[in-house]
């Protein structure tokens, strides 16, 4: 399933093919935990549905500021 979120870090809209279903979706949305209903997809992916960002936009973000830590 095409899922459209816009991230809080860039801005950005971004959509992603999910194997999610429109039941899960629901149970989200109505209070369910991420990790409970989505159990099926890893953390990045359920990242994205939650705040919208990308699994690239993440690892470009934190790798970065991760190598300034260890400077």
């Amino acid at each position: 399933m095409l899922i459209t979120r816009t991230s809080m870090l860039s801005h950005e809209t971004n959509t992603l093919d999910l194997p999610v279903t429109e039941d899960q979706l629901a149970a989200y949305a109505a209070g369910g935990f991420l990790q409970d209903v989505f159990r099926h997809l890893p953390p990045p992916l359920r990242e994205f549905i939650k705040t919208g960002i990308t699994p690239e936009e993440w690892q470009a973000r934190f790798a970065a500021q991760d190598e300034e830590d260890e400077a």
